[in-house]
């Protein structure tokens, strides 16, 4: 039985670790969530691990193998409920067990609906004291797209957008080289390296012929996304750098019924994945892209545009949340590209509402970034 508890200041201290162990494992852990653990002997933390990698130990696994014997009588911080299922892995409550600890501080419950709560309960059943709900925001906020994944079965979906500060993604004729400085795209490759997949329009694949790597340097660890392309008619050029590169690093195209099939043909031959979607107003269906991704164990999705994509997105409340850059130029030209494309809103009262918006500077670029939905999953 989930029990959350309040925490004491020792305990936020140290979970407080545990969540930045946990944040080493970002990028690579999914569709498994990021966890940090330590083992503390008093006030001194004696073991410490993290889960570094899909398929790999959990992070209760390797911090009590840090810690040795010294995790006998111990006190372990962990930032996600033990699990007590078997996996890829066997289920960490047993090597809990087998330590030799006292006490087990939780941040959060497993959000599985199948196992939620199981962990903490066999603890409590077999004597263990076990404290739970420490820091439990803080450690549902590093695990939004994993919650979100294994609860709707839907990738968490993120939108970003380096825009003017009259908010112009582009000038009239489409460029947009560059808006941003280089401090904010290194954030943005960041991001691309941190989550599963990354979208954009065929518009914006025709225009900017982009790569859609993450390229955060030689001396940086870095995952690369899935490339997708939201393309209802396959128009993607075979030519294009996506094409090009696609037998090297995953590309996706998603198409609705009615694309060519010869296309289809020659985009497969050049290695590129056809997603064939039911259609919307002769338009990718993209809640039907969602939960297809959804079953790809793809649990977070980077949209990078363009303006109708990001404004579907918003308009059928399936974006989560937004990093938007403002740059400070003005294109005072109102054929210049807007952010969101979509149904014109009469009313400020009908105004989508953002939450919890953060300010974030790069240089002289401000970055707003905010969630969607007022409540956490």
């Amino acid at each position: 039985m989930w029990i959350p508890t309040t925490e004491n200041a020792k305990d936020g201290l140290f979970m407080r670790k545990a969540l930045r162990l946990a944040e080493k494992g970002r990028g690579f852990t999914s569709p498994n969530p990021m966890v940090g653990a330590l083992v503390v002997r008093g006030d001194t933390v004696v073991g410490e691990g993290c889960h570094a990698f899909a398929g790999g130990p959990h992070a209760e696994v390797n911090a009590l193998r840090s810690a040795g014997d010294k995790a006998f009588e111990a006190s372990l911080y962990v930032t996600l409920e033990p699990c007590n299922h078997f996996g890829r892995t066997p289920p960490c409550t047993g090597a809990i067990l087998e330590s030799g600890v006292s006490r087990v501080v939780v941040g959060m419950s497993d959000p599985n609906p199948l196992v939620q709560g199981g962990g903490c309960g066999f603890l409590r059943e077999k004597g263990l004291k076990v404290d739970a709900g420490v820091l439990e925001r803080e450690c549902r906020v590093l695990n939004q797209a994993f919650i979100k994944h294994v609860t709707t079965g839907l990738p968490y979906v993120t939108l970003k957008a380096a825009m003017t500060l009259d908010g112009r993604i582009a000038a009239r004729s489409g460029e947009s080289r560059w808006i941003s400085n280089d401090r904010s795209r290194l954030f943005v490759h960041g991001l691309r390296c941190s989550l599963d997949a990354i979208l954009v329009g065929i518009e914006t694949a025709l225009t900017d012929d982009p790569l859609l790597t993450a390229r955060m340097g030689p001396r940086t660890r870095c995952r690369q996304p899935v490339r997708i392309v939201l393309d209802s008619m396959l128009r993607l050029s075979p030519e294009s750098q996506l094409v090009g590169t696609a037998h090297a690093s995953p590309v996706w195209v998603a198409c609705a019924g009615g694309a060519s099939a010869e296309k289809e043909t020659r985009l497969k031959e050049a290695g590129v994945e056809v997603l064939r979607l039911p259609s919307s107003n002769r338009q990718v269906d993209l809640p039907s892209l969602l939960k297809e991704l959804g079953t790809r164990n793809i649990t977070s999705l980077l949209v990078e545009g363009g303006s109708r994509v990001l404004g579907a997105f918003v308009e059928q409340g399936l974006a989560d949340d937004f990093y938007f850059f403002y740059a400070p130029k003005i294109l005072a030209d109102p054929e210049a590209v807007p952010v969101a494309r979509g149904e014109a809103k009469g009313s400020v009262a009908e105004a989508f509402a953002v939450h919890d918006v953060s300010v974030r500077r790069f240089r002289q670029d401000v970055m707003l970034h905010g969630r969607f939905r007022e409540q956490l999953f």
